[in-house]
């Protein structure tokens, strides 16, 4: 029963992992719940089958379309959204039959349904529910005389999507924290099953096993990120929240490090950072002779198999010795005489597992609360004592959150919700007339799809390659259609149940792929032809034809009407990552050095999120379609070395928060030279990138080699902390000049001097 029992549980921790916090999942459920109860409802009513397409359809739209974190906030949203629907849906019966009338109040509702995203995500959601029902009182041919049933059903339809949301699929912030806390922990497990893979596999499968090693250090990544932009909801206080922040983020920089680690461990010589960000990278030559020595690869192994069981054991599971003697055994290797006789590199390695094994124990102690002390070693003992100071440090700075983010300045044309209004109404009004030459009873598909790429879009490449992902989805979703249509016949709740099928898949899938969302969404459109007794091969095909008409009318108005251009778009979001980055290592540094204490973890994941947008504007430079392949491996490049910049940034900014109350970290007030040197070669990139006028090259500082032959300081050996920080500027150092070569920014001959 037990082994059962684990199979289950490891089965549901991989899907957990594989869609943090369930948000994919419930968001699914949710919808699909609010449709079948919407069907129920208008069945108990005796309405006709059109009427329970229009009502699905409604509840889709009031389910998807609202998206605010807190409760009382989706309530109001929720609540403000059937006026708008009613009227949306009530200006659609009565412009029915007046086209032109229609024609131009559809452009207006679009712009406007655009413009509102200025207001945030009720503004989002309330456009998207207007446009949406209008969308719905064309496909169902809404009329005056059928006005009341259509309003009575959109009113039952929204009831059920409230239902559905705040009672039977309830979403609070706290519950998705902790889902997110729990997907967090199954992927750190996932990466350590990855670094145990990393250290067994042979020369010959190093490169797919780098490739799972990337993979899973970016969802460990993506899932921090998740867990950062629900703290504020989700936790009672800044203090809990900050608390969390770090040991989150200990966790998340233990793991990437213990993978750097392991590989120079199983090499001949250094790997590069960089090896782990970007995919096909040269691997230093496998030198397994460094770990033959004492059956040292074999205490490896069963040491990383005990911090994937510290990972994975939950406090409730959390009983006797024999996981506190793993625990004190992990922890011991942060002292210096309990190292294994070996080469520098393999130390360096149980060296890292110990930093993992205290993260690790930090993230049990933030995650379950207090623990069974009664078996800690000296070693354990130490690391709880270093986190209290911490806790209390973070209790008494009171701040746990990232900064609020600056309010946009820009006005008029400059706006991004102004632009794209403008751009999706052009491209609607080119859209409707163009439909209307292929179809006058459907030509709003092309105004559909016209609308749709603008979605979460803000270049012209992003809206040229979400046009061509709309259409290979619509295409292979036509080929669905028929054959589902062919299956259903005139089984009416057959039908209805393939529909919410192709409707959980489309919300499941949406995040992941986009052309396989609009696969699922024009299956289901099949589907409902079926229901409406309209379906036919041609009806499909003109589905297809009003599709590539609207993403082409959506792709000439962003060409055309006020273009974003993806160069422009890129290099914006490159100043932003540079100046993020610099305002970083920057406090970092100057904390370093003895400077006053600041949020430095908050400042980390603000670069984060700067490069998360930024490699989202590069995916046009990167994607398969695109033919420039110099620019696509340039790109490529630029986000793997900002990667692995982020990365020791990060590291800096976590050791630097220990620089006020911790007994092994002290300030170094020579450090800030090296941050000063950085910050100015960062400001010279970004003068470059923002075609400023500027003079001067980017230098680079000593090597830790002409570091070491400069000083005799103990401090400086191998494994110490201060060798560390050194490490990451020099990581940084090469990182940024990295840059400035790949963007053809002047750089001075490197200084071979000792360090000042």
């Amino acid at each position: 029963m037990s082994a059962i029992r684990r199979a289950v549980t490891g089965t549901w921790d991989r899907f957990a992992a594989s869609d943090p916090g369930l948000l994919r999942l419930m968001a699914g459920l949710r919808t699909v719940g609010a449709i079948a109860l919407t069907l129920v409802a208008l069945a108990l009513l005796h309405t006709s089958v059109t009427l329970m397409v229009a009502g699905a359809m409604a509840a889709m739209v009031a389910t998807f379309a609202i998206t605010e974190k807190d409760v009382r906030g989706q309530a109001v949203t929720l609540a403000l959204g059937l006026p708008v629907a009613l009227s949306a849906m009530a200006l659609g019966a009565l412009l029915h039959a007046r086209v032109i009338a229609g024609d131009l109040f559809f452009v207006a509702l679009i712009f406007g349904a655009v413009y509102c995203r200025r207001f945030g995500d009720r503004g989002t959601a309330l456009g998207l529910i207007g446009f949406q029902v209008y969308f719905v009182s064309l496909f169902v041919g809404a009329t005056v005389p059928t006005l009341p049933e259509l309003s009575l059903t959109l009113t039952v339809a929204l009831a059920c999507s409230a239902v559905v949301r705040f009672s039977v699929v309830p979403e609070t912030p706290q519950r998705t924290l902790d889902r997110l806390r729990a997907a967090f922990r199954a992927r750190l497990a996932q990466l350590v099953d990855t670094h145990l893979a990393l250290l067994d596999a042979d020369p010959d499968r190093l490169d797919d096993v780098l490739d799972d090693l990337r993979r899973h250090t970016a969802r460990l990544h993506e899932a921090a990120l998740m867990i950062q932009g629900r703290l504020e909801e989700g936790t009672p206080d800044s203090a809990t929240a900050g608390l969390l922040q770090r040991r989150i983020a200990d966790a998340e920089i233990a793991a990437e490090r213990l993978g750097m680690l392991l590989l120079n461990a199983r090499t001949a010589e250094r790997a590069d950072t960089l090896t782990l960000h970007l995919p096909h990278a040269p691997v230093p030559a496998t030198a397994s002779r460094l770990l033959d020595e004492g059956d040292v690869h074999g205490r490896l192994c069963r040491d990383l198999e005990a911090l994937n069981l510290l990972v994975a054991r939950r406090a409730p599971d959390d009983r006797g010795t024999a996981l506190a003697h793993v625990r004190n055994r992990l922890l011991g290797y942060r002292d210096e005489d309990t190292l294994p006789q070996a080469p520098p590199a393999v130390q360096d390695a149980f060296r890292g597992i110990g930093e993992a094994a205290r993260a690790v124990l930090g993230l049990r102690l933030a995650l379950d609360g207090p623990q069974d002390e009664s078996d800690d070693s000296p070693a354990t003992t130490r690391s709880r004592e270093e986190f209290d100071a911490e806790d209390l440090a973070i209790v008494g700075a009171g701040s746990g959150a990232a900064d609020t983010e600056p309010a946009d300045d820009r006005t008029g044309l400059q706006r991004p919700t102004t632009r794209a209004a403008f751009q999706v109404a052009v491209g609607s009004a080119l859209a409707i007339v163009g439909g209307e030459f292929l179809s006058t009873q459907r030509w709003y598909w092309a105004v559909l799809t016209c609308w749709v790429v603008f979605l979460n879009t803000a270049s012209t490449g992003e809206i040229l390659v979400k046009g061509y992902r709309r259409l290979m989805g619509t295409v292979f979703g036509v080929v669905a259609g028929v054959a589902l249509a062919g299956v259903v016949g005139n089984h009416t709740w057959t039908a209805f149940a393939l529909v919410l099928l192709c409707i959980f898949g489309m919300f499941f899938t949406a995040p992941l792929s986009y052309a396989l969302m609009s696969f699922f969404v024009t299956a289901m459109l099949g589907l409902l032809y079926t229901l409406l007794d309209t379906y036919s091969l041609a009806v499909l095909v003109l589905r297809i034809e009003e599709t590539a008409l609207g993403a082409a009318c959506g792709i000439i108005a962003a060409v055309l009407v006020l273009p974003v251009h993806t160069d422009r778009r890129t290099d914006e979001q490159l100043g932003a990552v540079l100046v993020r980055l610099r305002e970083a290592v920057a406090a970092a540094v100057d904390q370093l050095s003895g400077g006053p204490a600041v949020e430095l973890l908050s400042r980390a994941r603000d670069l984060d999120t700067a490069l998360d947008e930024f490699r989202a504007s590069t995916r046009p430079l990167t994607h398969p379609i695109t033919p420039l392949r110099v620019r696509r491996q340039t790109a490529r490049y630029l986000v793997a070395l900002l990667e692995t910049s982020a990365y020791h940034a990060r590291s800096l900014a976590a050791t630097a928060e220990l620089v006020p109350y911790s007994r092994t970290v002290a300030a170094d007030p020579r450090l800030a030279h090296a941050g000063e040197r950085i910050a100015r070669n960062i400001d010279l990139i970004v003068a470059r990138v923002g075609d400023e006028p500027t003079e001067g090259e980017v230098e680079s500082g000593a090597s830790i080699a002409a570091m070491l032959e400069a000083s005799d300081s103990p401090a400086l050996r191998s494994g110490t902390v201060t060798f560390r920080v050194l490490r990451h500027l020099q990581r940084l150092d090469e990182g940024v000049v990295g840059i400035a070569r790949a963007l053809d920014v002047p750089v001075a001959g490197r200084r071979e001097g000792a360090a000042r």
